[in-house]
């Protein structure tokens, strides 16, 4: 795929995007998906530990499922115990052979990074780490999250994991586009929300208590609390390797619209202690709730002009609307949009009987004055479902009858004129 270039959502946005100090970077609406800003979107290139927010999505949907307890017990194999002690990388040091909750890995591993932990949780889903990437790159299949390559669950270089690698090189290391890791941090959002309540701690104590106790501050310094708070961040991964650089996802919620953006390899070093992945953040924050809005644009249960015919029917026609209030993100100074709606039908007939709400098509919204950027997943515009507004019940026996005798004597009159006009010929 092509690089989407800068730009507004329309023309007539007030100001200019920004110029943003990293190699690729998007900023989304979280509930719409309309892209706001990009850079080099469609680029593979390393995310490091941006990875285990596909760890935090497989945990959360094998506790969904009953698969798994935050309560369950972990025993920490001698991998995770290995990798754990490297206190060059971010991790919590555990024991070997001891047993921890699913819960405090989560937390660990989601608040400090801590990838002793993710490893751990991996071995305690899938058996292993190798089936945990099996699991991984099954999900970005099934999310549709674009080119991807996962070969662990920290996000590291295979080369930091103790010679203990399972999956690739030993020098490999995980890869996505900014548009993917947006897709995935958009499906956190709306899948396993909850997933904010720990990635918006600030700082929390690991095994408090014991003599294991270690103090975790979150990485995403722009957490309420920390050295680049800004308000209304609760999330989500920070990531940092020599391959990877500095990176961030982060989502922000302003004025009751969420953003999400995603920054790859920021341009300022390689050291967690560097504000440029921040600072660069910021920018793209500081443009998306400057400079745009979430719009409702029709109400829930409009109608559409359209209607389908309806064939044995009580009823001719059936009469659609939209079924969800239709939301679109407009530049903020926008009052009135103009807007370009297309109804798109499955059908050309339907037959009777026919259910209220039934799907029967689509309607594409976007503004009239245009869009440079489209949508994460891909889309131009932003699609809702048309569905019929009424019932409409089959008609009896004795009214398809009349029906039946009527078309027969409009088939035998049509015959007769044909005839009569051909004398005329």
């Amino acid at each position: 795929m092509s690089s989407l270039v800068h730009g507004p959502i329309a023309v007539d946005a007030a100001v200019a995007p920004p110029t943003i100090n990293a190699n690729a970077a998007i900023t989304i609406e979280e509930g719409t998906g309309k892209i706001l800003y990009g850079k080099d979107i469609d680029k593979l290139m390393g995310i490091a530990s941006m990875t285990k927010m596909m760890d935090e999505y497989l945990i959360s949907e094998a506790v969904a499922k009953g698969k798994l307890k935050w309560d369950d017990k972990v025993t920490i194999s001698d991998y995770a115990y290995e990798v754990s002690q490297d206190r060059s990388l971010s991790n919590v040091p555990l024991r070997r052979g001891e047993e921890y909750s699913v819960e405090e890995l989560y937390q660990a591993m989601a608040i400090y990074s801590a990838n002793g932990a993710a490893i751990a949780i991996a071995e305690k889903i899938a058996g292993s780490e190798a089936k945990f990437v099996d699991m991984m790159n099954k999900k970005a299949d099934e999310l549709k999250l674009g080119e991807h390559h996962f070969v662990n669950s920290t996000g590291l270089n295979n080369a930091d994991l103790k010679g203990k690698s399972q999956v690739g090189s030993a020098t490999d290391e995980n890869k996505m586009t900014a548009r993917g890791v947006a897709k995935l941090a958009q499906h956190i959002v709306k899948d396993y929300p909850d997933v904010l309540k720990t990635s918006s701690i600030a700082k929390k104590k690991f095994r408090e208590g014991t003599s294991d106790q270690i103090d975790m501050t979150n990485w995403n310094w722009l957490l309420p609390g920390l050295i680049y708070a800004r308000e209304g961040v609760d999330g989500l991964k920070t990531g940092t390797t020599d391959y990877a650089g500095q990176c961030l996802t982060a989502t922000a919620v302003q004025d009751g619209m969420r953003v999400i953006t995603v920054l790859m390899h920021a341009n300022g070093g390689t050291s967690d202690h560097d504000k440029t992945r921040f600072s660069e953040t910021n920018k793209m924050l500081d443009y998306a709730f400057n400079n745009f809005k979430l719009m409702e644009v029709r109400k829930a249960d409009a109608a559409v002009k359209e209607t389908i015919p309806v064939d044995k029917g009580k009823e001719d026609n059936v009469s659609l609307m939209t079924k969800e209030a239709v939301k679109i993100v407009v530049p903020k100074t926008t009052t009135e949009p103009k807007l370009d709606e297309k109804v798109t039908l499955d059908k050309k007939t339907l037959d009777a009987p026919v259910k209220k709400d039934t799907k029967v098509g689509t309607m594409s919204v976007q503004l009239k004055d245009g869009d440079t950027l489209g949508y994460v997943d891909g889309k131009k515009t932003d699609t809702i479902n048309v569905v019929t507004k009424d019932d409409v019940e089959k008609a009896n026996w004795f009214m398809l009858m009349l029906s039946s005798i009527g078309g027969f004597f409009t088939s035998i009159w049509d015959y007769v004129a044909d005839g009569v006009k051909g004398w005329f010929n």
